[in-house]
């Protein structure tokens, strides 16, 4: 799976929880669910679905659109309801709690995108990647391939994707109000509603979506013409414009003039990007170049450039290494983390009450938390409903499941079950406290423990089957705590966003597979040397094989130099965490180092143009640069996936661009 990467908070803490109006009219949890607000829930959806796809299935890091979705939802509502009032109709006024709805129910819909393993588990089955690895390499069986199909992948979805919302729902109340997790995200998409339903904040909101509009037809427009240019094949167009020259384009180090790469850069955080540059700098500007040298020695030199007995297999494998390094780490972290949060309320529940005299202020506060607190505990959800929930969909999922997939047994699949809600807690806790949603890491261990119990015949299906499994619990189990958090800001109903998650995961349970159909269509998915990498398929069946074979496979020296970046990825993190936040904020983080290792540099060059474009636009104007660098960004990374459609229809067609744009050396003489 790709590495989600959230936006830091746009705004100071003080100011992330807005004042409650104590005369605010909350609408009933059914008024807060209107079918406009499902309909551009559904539209964006699928833009945010093809997005997340494409970037899944290139590089695998995937920036938080919650800004985007905010910003677009608001835009759409507010056109709809202004259109139809000029035309003279009279129409229900657009509030917070609607918002939050709409908000929710895209987020859960393009999770699934993420989630869902389209450019991980899933695809790492397929007959490609199989071939990728090597149709002589030890423990990659052609009995273990499993193409994409609409069918199969729909009824998988449906069957695991709605467990994780019943796992945590009866701890809603005390994850949120006794517990009071932070829930950074949740809480910065709180603040973002909450501004856009104020007068002021209705002002900005409506300059943010000019200005995401504005670049949203520049990235469209761009990406059109840079079609012109790509010619047949890859080696074509703006994409391999060797910016940097052409030595360094050989290692893959040039600009290629992404809109979507560049708007990640200026969402993500600046550590991130660099991180990603070092990491492609560290991989192919020495080790890659030096581990090259001695082709013929460490390794046979006749081998293709994807054979996992060459070069290709140092890649991957070290890749691997910091991956797992880095998710071990953090693992291992939040657990302490969450134990000794959960040591500490414990025993402050058990100190005495000291009354304190409050002052107006104070008061105020204790009256708007009381607000929420009340909304928050109105509609109940029955606790009997959601156990009956979640067992009765673990019984069909568990029958289910060995049906798409003969090696995950049943009784494989209901230990899953039984254990995965302890699992799913741990994760949202952790998320509550730190914002790192540690899914993939969850995963990962699903995939080596069933990979290794079915062993040789049929591990690599299970293992992957399995890590699907675990992921989609974990992830929206997380989701829906984090939406509870949003919605206890913005005063919505706690029903309202359970069945806004249901209709929102139902909306991907279809979305999802059929916008990735499109991609799967129309272009090379998993080729190597086209855009469409997917990295992490190639990565996820590995680990598959690594689980049931062990390490005795790998090329001279691999083992060792993973080994060395295994222990190199707890020590950069642990150095993270024991040094002075001066320090450490220019401390890399492991697992976006591990990213290009595999794809490139070129990406990376892309996201530092982008951070060095919001660093220079913080230095000249920070407010303007707080108040509209998610709006370009998103506009950027949206107009590029909407050009993704027409070029996909385009090539399904088999509509070729007219012109090949290529550069290569002059010829002497």
């Amino acid at each position: 799976m790709g590495t989600e990467i959230t936006e830091p908070l746009l705004v100071d803490s003080k100011d992330t929880i807005n004042t409650v109006d104590s005369t605010e009219i909350i609408p009933e949890w059914k008024d807060q669910i209107t079918i406009r607000g499902l309909v551009v829930s559904a539209v964006l959806g699928v833009l945010f679905c093809i997005i997340t796809h494409k970037l899944n299935l290139t590089v695998g890091i995937i920036p938080s659109l919650n800004v985007a979705a905010g910003l677009l939802g608001f835009f759409f509502v507010k056109s709809w309801t202004g259109f139809l009032s000029r035309l003279g109709f009279s129409v229900s006024p657009f509030t917070k709690q609607e918002n939050t709805v709409i908000q929710t129910c895209v987020v859960a819909c393009y999770g699934l995108a993420f989630s869902g393993g389209f450019g991980s588990y899933l695809i790492a089955l397929d007959e490609k990647t199989y071939k990728l690895i090597g149709t002589d390499y030890p423990g990659n069986r052609a009995e273990d391939v499993k193409n994409p199909g609409l069918g199969w992948m729909i009824g998988f979805l449906f069957v695991v994707s709605f467990l994780g919302l019943f796992s945590l729902t009866p701890l809603r109340k005390v994850m949120v109000m006794d517990y009071k997790l932070t829930y950074p995200s949740g809480t910065a998409t709180a603040m973002l509603i909450n501004s856009f339903h104020t007068n002021t904040g209705a002002e900005l909101a409506g300059k943010q979506v000019s200005c995401l509009g504005k670049y949203l037809s520049i990235s469209l427009v761009w990406s059109c013409f840079k079609w012109f240019f790509s010619g047949v094949g890859d080696s074509c167009g703006f994409d391999n414009f060797p910016s940097l020259g052409l030595m360094l384009f050989k290692n893959t180090f040039f600009f290629d003039f992404s809109p979507t790469y560049v708007g990640c850069g200026l969402i993500c955080p600046h550590i991130v990007n660099c991180s990603v540059l070092l990491g492609a700098i560290i991989s192919w500007g020495f080790l890659w170049p030096f581990i090259s040298q001695h082709a013929g020695v460490w390794y046979p030199a006749d081998l293709s450039s994807n054979d996992f007995k060459g070069l290709y297999g140092y890649k991957v494998f070290i890749a691997i290494a910091l991956i797992l390094g880095d998710g071990l780490y953090n693992l291992i972290k939040i657990i302490i983390i969450t134990i000794k949060e959960m040591c500490n309320k414990s025993t402050m529940q058990n100190l005495p009450i000291v009354s304190e005299v409050q002052d107006s202020e104070t008061s105020k506060l204790l009256l708007e938390q009381r607000k929420r607190d009340e909304v928050f505990l109105k509609d109940r959800i029955p606790t009997w409903l959601v156990a009956a929930g979640y067992v009765g969909l673990a019984a069909i999922s568990t029958a289910v499941i060995p049906v798409i997939f003969p090696p995950l047994k049943w009784y494989l699949v209901l230990c899953s079950y039984i254990i995965a809600p302890a699992l799913a807690f741990c994760n949202s806790y952790g998320t509550g406290l730190t914002d790192w949603n540690l899914t993939s890491t969850y995963g990962k261990i699903g995939l080596f423990i069933i990979a290794s119990l079915v062993g040789s015949d049929g591990g690599v299906v299970a293992g992957l089957a399995a890590s699907g499994v675990m992921m989609s619990i974990v992830s929206t189990a997380a989701d829906l705590m984090q939406d509870f958090k949003t919605g206890y800001l913005t005063l919505s109903s706690a029903k309202s966003m359970f069945v806004s998650q249901l209709v929102g995961t139902a909306m991907g349970c279809v979305i999802a597979p059929l916008t990735f159909w499109l991609f799967w269509s129309a272009f090379d998915i998993g080729d190597p040397d086209g855009p469409y990498k997917a990295p992490y398929a190639v990565i996820f069946r590995e680990m598959a094989i690594l689980g049931i074979e062990g390490f005795s496979e790998l090329p001279e020296h691999c083992l060792a130099l993973c080994c060395g970046f295994f222990v190199a990825a707890l020590v950069i993190n642990l150095l993270r965490d024991v040094t002075p936040k001066k320090i450490s904020q220019f401390i890399p983080i492991p697992m976006a180092m591990a990213v290009p290792f595999y794809i490139g540099a070129y990406f990376a060059i892309d996201m530092f143009v982008g951070t060095v474009i919001l660093f220079v636009w913080e230095r000249i104007n920070r407010k303007d640069a707080e108040d509209y660098s998610g709006a370009v960004a998103s506009g950027l990374i949206c107009g590029d996936g909407i050009w993704t459609i027409p070029s996909a229809i385009l090539a399904i067609f088999r509509i070729n661009p007219p012109i090949c744009m290529y550069f290569g050396p002059s010829l002497s003489g």
